[in-house]
């Protein structure tokens, strides 16, 4: 028997190996601050986490619709015009187990074998992969602190060629908590939709972004792109990570395709996970979830003041998604070395540059700023001291 290729050429997401490894040192007693995870500690919405222990009274859980509940559906469409100004249908709408799921869907609908995906290097690891669990290439762009790590006009143009079929976009993005500017995006959907390829926008963290200075929330690619396709999820923004519940919008036409994918695929995303994310968008929830927003706001200024007392520069700061990426370059190590050192010599679990693409692969470390306020503190002055034996033994 042999493995098919596809599982003999996957790479393992280094985060999570990390991860293990922090978990044996705490089996063995050991307090690791867990920063390599983008996991907030809030948890789900008490309203929400209520809802679901109503939803479980032994009541007849029947199979949802494949492309979702109707009524969550236009949940999330009221969300989009309530708070970005934006009108979707909901049958535009599909609701997944996990934004994975959407854009495995979305990803399978899309991208035949040889079909060409241009995305940023750096870059969220899984998306590189299931572009090429369908056969599809993926062309990464090289990105710099000049452009935010984020693709910008001129590197999509330079990737373009006759085989380009998508452009995948993750704004703000992991692992550099970075947004990409609006109207940069603007212009790359422009230059997609222009040659007729498909615009894919990552919005999983739109909602925990900055406002804009006048207060506005932050803008969804929809409203200058009604054709796009996004994928967001529950995971961060309602802090429901293990509820395994997301989201995409769709383009009219691709809906059919999208509903038969489902039906094969997965058949429908958890019922109750459902029905009890229907207390996410009450108006007592979603000023909770503003209030957490705020919150991580003030985590992210605790780790980049942290960060630079102790000399570990961050070349650009987030202005959304909970992750810092800072350059270990001057300290001697490269990345996965400086993880590595970090999580047995200081007990800091962070998540090393390799995982996100090659450009910064030794140079850069993620950390994810979605823990309590104490374990960001503690884990950036065990840091300080690490850095200091490493100063003592040169």
């Amino acid at each position: 028997m042999q493995l098919a290729q596809r599982a003999q050429t996957v790479q393992p997401f280094h985060a999570l190996a990390f991860g293990e490894q922090a978990a044996v040192l705490e089996a063995q007693g050991h307090h690791v601050v867990r920063l390599s995870i983008g996991e907030p500690d809030f948890g789900a919405p008490p309203a929400v986490r209520e809802a679901m222990r109503q939803v479980m009274d032994g009541r007849p859980l029947p199979y949802t619709p494949s492309m979702g509940s109707p009524a969550l559906r236009r949940a999330i469409a009221d969300f989009y015009r309530d708070r970005h100004g934006v009108e979707v249908d909901p049958a535009r709408i599909v609701v997944t187990s996990g934004a994975s799921s959407a854009l495995l869907l979305v990803l399978a609908a899309t991208t035949d074998p040889g079909s060409e995906v241009v995305m940023a290097d750096p870059s969220y690891p899984c998306n590189r992969q299931m572009v090429e669990t369908f056969g599809g290439v993926v062309v990464t762009v090289p990105t710099t602190a000049a452009s935010r790590y984020q693709l910008d006009p001129g590197g999509v143009e330079r990737a373009w060629t006759e085989r380009t079929r998508s452009v995948m976009v993750a704004t703000p993005s992991n692992p550099t908590g970075t947004s990409i500017p609006f109207a940069q995006l603007t212009e790359i959907c422009g230059q997609a939709r222009a040659r007729g390829a498909w615009r894919i926008v990552d919005e999983i963290y739109l909602d925990l972004s900055d406002p804009a200075p006048d207060g506005a929330a932050p803008r969804t690619v929809l409203a200058v792109d009604p054709d796009a396709i996004v994928v967001n999820s529950f995971s961060k923004y309602f802090g429901m990570t293990g509820w395994r519940l997301g989201w995409a919008v769709l383009p009219a036409g691709l809906v059919p395709a999208v509903e038969k994918l489902a039906m094969n695929y997965f058949l429908c995303a958890s019922a109750p996970a459902q029905q009890a994310a229907l207390a996410c968008f009450t108006p007592e929830t979603l000023a909770l979830c503003e209030e957490r927003r705020l919150e991580l706001a003030e985590r992210r200024r605790i780790v980049l003041t942290g960060l630079a007392g102790i000399g570990l520069p961050v070349p650009v700061e987030p202005d959304g998604a909970f992750y810092v990426y800072f350059d270990v370059s001057g300290t001697g190590l490269g990345a996965w070395e400086f993880c590595e050192q970090a999580l047995q010599r200081a007990h800091v679990a962070l998540t090393p540059g390799r995982d996100f693409g090659e450009a910064t692969a030794e140079t850069h470390v993620r950390l994810s700023y979605a823990a309590s306020r104490e374990e960001l503190r503690e884990g950036i002055s065990r840091l300080g001291r690490f850095l200091g034996l490493l100063g003592d033994a040169s």
